[in-house]
C-alpha cells in the first residue's frame, strides 16, 4: 500500500485496513491517545488522519459508548508502528479489526516523522491511499484525481437528520449539529437541562429556547449559509449563544466577521491558549483547520482566547451582550479538562439571569476555584463512564 501526497511525494507501507484506495486531505494529530475518540470525531470527515505519535492500536478498541459518533468518521489512516497485539480491560476488537468491519483503509510503516515535516512545511495537502495491485509486485494501481474535501459541504454530510431530544429539565438549549461530538451533548445534558439537537440546517428561530449552543464540525464554515442566517436572528433576538469550534467560526461569521484556512490546523491534545482578561494559560483539545480572522471582529466583539503558540484566534465574546464561543473542546474525549468550566459556566449564568441586558460578557466571571471545581467534576464524570463501562 502507498500514501501519495499532490505534490508528488510517496510513502510506502503495509495495509492493515480495509482493502480499499481512497482521496482526501492529509492531515496530522499529535495526541498520544485517545484515537477511538478521535477516529470518530465527524470534524474529521473527508481527511486522511497521520497519527505522529508511534504506536497506535496498543490499548484496542473500546464499546460505542466511548465514541464521538456512531461511525469512524476518517477516510483513512496512517501510523508508523501498527500494534497487532492489545491489551486494555475495556478493549472490545483490534483497532484493524474495527477498521476492516468499518470499510476505512489504514497504512503502518511509514516514517509520520518525515511526513509530517512534510505537512509542517507545506501546509495540509491532498493526497490517496492505494491499495497494492496484485498483478504488480511493488507497484499500486494508477492514482486517480485528487479530490479536495473541502469543496464539498461536509456538515451536511455528518449532520444528524431529525431533531432530537435528551432530558426534561427547565432550562431549554437548542443545539445545532454541524457534526457535533457525542460528549458536547454529555456536557450539556443536566438535571435542570433539555438538550434540543437539531440538523445543520434547521430552522429553530420560532421555536421556544432558553440559549443556543453552536457544535463543532468538518470543512469550510463558510458553507453553513443556512447556519449563519438562523444564527443572526438569534443574535437579532438576544438569546444567550456558546459556540465551539466550528461553532466559533459560525459565530464569528454570523457576526459580520471573517474566517481563514490555517496552513496545517491545530490538532492535538496539547494546544496552549492564553485568555485575554487573565493571562492565564490552558492547555486544549483541538481539531480544526480553519480560523477567525480577529482583525475582523466587529467594534463590539473581542477576542476571548487566543493561542501561545502561533497567535491565531481561540474564541470571541461580545463586550455586553451574552454571546461568547471558543476554538478549543472544552468537553475534551480525547484531552485535557483544564477549561470544562465552560460548560458549568454557561449553563449556571443561564439560571441565574433571566435578564439579558444584566449578563454583560457572560465569560471570565468565574473565580478559579469555581473553574478548578468545574473540572475536577467534568473529569469524575469521564471516570463514571469508563466505570460503568469495564
Amino acid at each position: 500500500m502507498r500514501l501519495i501526497l499532490k505534490n508528488g511525494a510517496v510513502f510506502e507501507g503495509v495495509s492493515f485496513g480495509a482493502p480499499v484506495s481512497v482521496s482526501g486531505e492529509v492531515v496530522f494529530n499529535m495526541g498520544m491517545v485517545g484515537y477511538p475518540e478521535t477516529l470518530t470525531d465527524p470534524s474529521y470527515a473527508g481527511q486522511i488522519l497521520v497519527c505522529t505519535y508511534p504506536l497506535i492500536g496498543n490499548y484496542g478498541v473500546p464499546d460505542k459508548s466511548h465514541f464521538e459518533s456512531g461511525k469512524i468518521q476518517v477516510s483513512g489512516l496512517v501510523v508508523s508502528e501498527y500494534s497487532e497485539n492489545y491489551s486494555h480491560y475495556s478493549a472490545k476488537q483490534s483497532l484493524a479489526n474495527w477498521l476492516k468491519k468499518s470499510g476505512v483503509p489504514a497504512i503502518t510503516g511509514v516514517d509520520t516523522r518525515a511526513l509530517t515535516k512534510k505537512l509542517r512545511e507545506h501546509g495540509v495537502m491532498l493526497g490517496q491511499l492505494l491499495q497494492s495491485d496484485p498483478s504488480k509486485k511493488l507497484r499500486t494501481s494508477k492514482p486517480k484525481t485528487f479530490i479536495d474535501p473541502n469543496k464539498e459541504n461536509l456538515v451536511a454530510l455528518v449532520s444528524i437528520r431529525e431533531r432530537k431530544i435528551y432530558g426534561k429539565g427547565a432550562v431549554r438549549i437548542m443545539v445545532v449539529d454541524c457534526g457535533i461530538k457525542e460528549n458536547i451533548i454529555r456536557s450539556l445534558t443536566r438535571p435542570e437541562t433539555t438538550v434540543i439537537r437539531v440538523p445543520w440546517d434547521y430552522d429553530f428561530t420560532n421555536e421556544k429556547y432558553d440559549a443556543l449552543v453552536l457544535g463543532n464540525g468538518p470543512g469550510d464554515p463558510t458553507m453553513c449559509k443556512p447556519t449563519i442566517e438562523h444564527v443572526k436572528k438569534a443574535l437579532a433576538a438576544g438569546k444567550p449563544i456558546l459556540g465551539i469550534c466550528l461553532g466559533n467560526q459560525i459565530l464569528a461569521l454570523a457576526a459580520g466577521a471573517k474566517t481563514y484556512k490555517l496552513k496545517y490546523g491545530h490538532r492535538s491534545q496539547n494546544q496552549p491558549c492564553l485568555e485575554t482578561s487573565s493571562g492565564r494559560c490552558y492547555i486544549t483539545s483541538q481539531n480544526h483547520g480553519y480560523a477567525v480572522n480577529s482583525a475582523s471582529l466587529p467594534a463590539d466583539w473581542e477576542e476571548w482566547f487566543t493561542n501561545a503558540n502561533d497567535g491565531s484566534n481561540e474564541g470571541i465574546r461580545h463586550k455586553r451582550k451574552p454571546w461568547r464561543s471558543v476554538q478549543f473542546h472544552p468537553e475534551a474525549s480525547p484531552g485535557p479538562t483544564d477549561t470544562a468550566w465552560i460548560f458549568d459556566e454557561f449553563l449556571s449564568q443561564l439560571k441565574m439571569s433571566s435578564d439579558s441586558n444584566s449578563a454583560a460578557s457572560l465569560a471570565g466571571r468565574r473565580t478559579e476555584s469555581e473553574r478548578s471545581a468545574s473540572t475536577r467534576r467534568q473529569r469524575r464524570r469521564r471516570a463514571t463512564v469508563t466505570r460503568k463501562n469495564p
